[in-house]
């Protein structure tokens, strides 16, 4: 059976360089694109379902963490394995070990020939020994991956500076109930209201207590004390009732594991 792969690099030189070693290294792998930005790395690994992804960390658009977090949420797991992940990175000591931890691989560039014959070398060890179905430690190493970005921060923030309308408030972040990506902007929702800041999700969670906001959906967080429970539908969808607020969210399969045993 024909394995598939995908490149998504924004640097053409580099993307063309890496797509000739690999033919070199792997001559029955088959590329079936090298993209340029993490919308289309996204779009087309869905309609592909390929086996392996090599993705930029830093992409137009969406990055390579975004991509593969996008990626899990819509993955047709039922009938199709995820892809093996590689990451191309610009060296940084702590992403590698988050990718080592999450049992991903990954290459640093400038990229060297020894280093690729490694990483072709564990994805067919890896890809002989795949099963249709990920397991739930699959989704949980994932999961672990997006949540172990560093905080330098010395303490958590305690209060946003949120707009609503043409005022600006000052919101205690111990009122606030879940927080939503919305297009450019962030979402704030409290029991009373909502608000909007000009943030990405990823530079927000950075700055909040991962012990009292978890992460339940690519473009959701929410209170851990504001949930009130959650309901799993006939579809397998869990959703969140929260205890002041009529909203309901959805948790992505990424993250269900959060509510196992609860």
């Amino acid at each position: 059976m024909s394995i598939t792969a995908l490149i998504a690099e924004d640097e053409p030189l580099l993307a063309e360089h890496l797509e000739r070693e690999l033919q070199k290294l792997w001559p029955q792998l088959t590329i079936v694109a090298n993209l340029r930005n993490g919308v289309a790395a996204l779009e087309t690994g869905l309609k592909e379902k390929v086996d392996i992804l090599f993705l930029d960390i830093s992409m137009p658009l969406l990055n390579g963490l975004e991509v593969v977090e996008a990626l899990a949420e819509e993955w047709p797991f039922e009938s199709k394995a995820f892809p093996m992940i590689v990451f191309v990175t610009a060296f940084d000591q702590y992403a590698v070990q988050a990718f080592e931890k999450a049992a991903l691989d990954y290459l640093i560039k400038p990229l060297r020939s020894e280093r690729l014959m490694q990483t072709c070398q564990r994805l067919q060890q890896a890809l002989a020994q795949k099963t249709p179905v990920p397991t739930t430690t699959t989704l949980e190493q994932l999961a672990g991956l997006f949540n172990s970005v560093p905080n330098d921060n010395r303490s958590y923030l305690k209060n946003l500076q949120a707009s609503s309308g043409n005022s600006v408030y000052f919101v205690a972040i111990a009122d606030v109930l879940y927080i939503e990506a919305v297009d450019k902007y962030l979402k704030v929702v409290t029991a009373e209201r909502e608000y909007f800041i000009r943030a990405t999700l990823r530079e927000l969670k950075a700055q909040l207590d991962p012990e009292q906001f978890w992460q339940i959906h690519r473009s959701t967080l929410v209170q851990v004390n504001a949930i009130e429970r959650a309901t799993r539908q006939e579809s397998g969808t869990l959703i969140i009732h929260l205890r002041q607020h009529a909203d309901q969210l959805k948790v992505s399969r990424l993250y269900a594991h959060l509510f196992s045993g609860r």
